[in-house]
C-alpha cells in the first residue's frame, strides 16, 4: 500500500489554490497512490477542520485528516485541535512557518497538546534548524514530523543535511519526502535513521495543466532509489501506516 503522508485540501501559493477530495482521489489514481493525508492551510484552524472533515466523511477508506494549527484573535484555537483529535477523529497537527510563529510562547501549547494526545506534527520548518532542534528536544514525547526534509525544493546538500543529523539524534523525529530535490539524501536518511522514519509525501495536487505529476514523480522518486524492496515499501506505506497505528 502506498500512502501519501503530505498532500493539501488548501494550498500556501500565491492563489491559495484549494482541491475538491474528489480530485485528490483522481490525482492519486492517476499515481498509484492507495490513502493520503490531508489538510488545509492559508485558512482558520476552524475551516481546516471544516475541509478535513468533509473530504475524510466522504473517502473515509481513503483520506486521513489532519488539523491546521494557526493561532489567531477568533477563539479558542487549542480547543478546537483538541477537539478535532479527541472527537472527530483526526490523526495528527500540521503547522507551516510561513504563516506561524515558532516562537515558544506561541507554539509550544501546540506541542504541548501534540505530545499529550500522541498526535503527531507535521512542520515546515523552512528551514530554519534552530527551532526544529529546539522544538524536539524540549518535546521528547512530541512525535515530531520534519515537512521536506527541513526546506522545500532544497538545492544544496547542507541545507537539509542539519535536519537529518537532527533525527540521528533525536529518535523522536520523522522525515517527510515531500519537494524533496535531492534523491540520494533520502537514501541516506534511510541508511542513517531507518526507513520506519522517513515518510513518503508529495505535497500535491499541484496547478493544471498536470496535477499527477508531482505525484507520480514523487512514487517514482522512492521506487527508483537503490533500497531493499522492503525499505522501498517501509518508505512509500509502512512508516506513515506504523505511525499514524492505520
Amino acid at each position: 500500500m502506498i500512502i501519501d503522508s503530505h498532500v493539501h485540501l488548501k494550498h500556501g501559493d500565491a492563489a491559495k489554490t484549494e482541491y475538491t477530495p474528489e480530485r485528490i482521489i483522481e490525482v492519486m489514481a492517476e499515481a498509484g497512490i492507495d490513502r493520503s493525508v490531508v489538510f488545509a492551510m492559508s485558512t482558520t484552524t476552524g475551516r481546516s477542520i471544516e475541509m478535513a472533515a468533509a473530504a475524510s466523511a466522504g473517502f473515509p477508506d481513503r483520506l486521513i485528516p489532519y488539523v491546521y494549527a494557526l493561532p489567531g484573535f477568533e477563539g479558542g484555537v487549542i480547543d478546537e485541535i483538541r477537539r478535532a483529535i479527541e472527537e472527530l477523529g483526526f490523526r495528527g497537527i500540521k503547522v507551516h512557518v510561513g504563516e506561524c510563529s515558532l516562537a515558544p510562547y506561541v507554539i509550544d501549547p501546540v506541542m504541548s497538546l501534540a505530545s499529550e494526545a500522541g498526535a503527531p506534527c507535521l512542520v515546515d520548518f523552512g528551514g530554519r534548524l534552530a527551532d526544529a532542534t529546539r522544538i524536539a528536544t524540549s518535546f521528547p514525547s512530541l512525535k515530531l514530523i520534519v515537512a521536506h526534509f527541513g526546506l522545500y525544493l532544497a538545492p544544496r546538500e547542507d541545507q537539509i543535511e542539519g535536519f537529518i543529523a537532527l533525527a540521528e539524534k533525536c529518535a523522536n523525529v520523522w522525515l517527510d519526502t515531500a519537494g524533496v530535490l535531492l534523491g540520494w539524501k533520502i537514501a541516506d536518511a534511510v541508511a542513517r535513521i531507518g526507513a520506519e522514519r522517513v515518510l513518503f509525501g508529495t505535497d500535491s495536487p499541484y496547478p493544471k495543466p498536470d496535477e499527477a505529476s508531482m505525484a507520480r514523480r514523487g512514487v517514482r522518486q522512492i521506487q527508483n532509489l537503490e533500497l531493499s524492496d522492503a525499505d522501498t515499501a517501509m518508505v512509500l506505506g509502512g512508516s506513515v501506516a506504523a505511525l499514524l497505528d492505520l
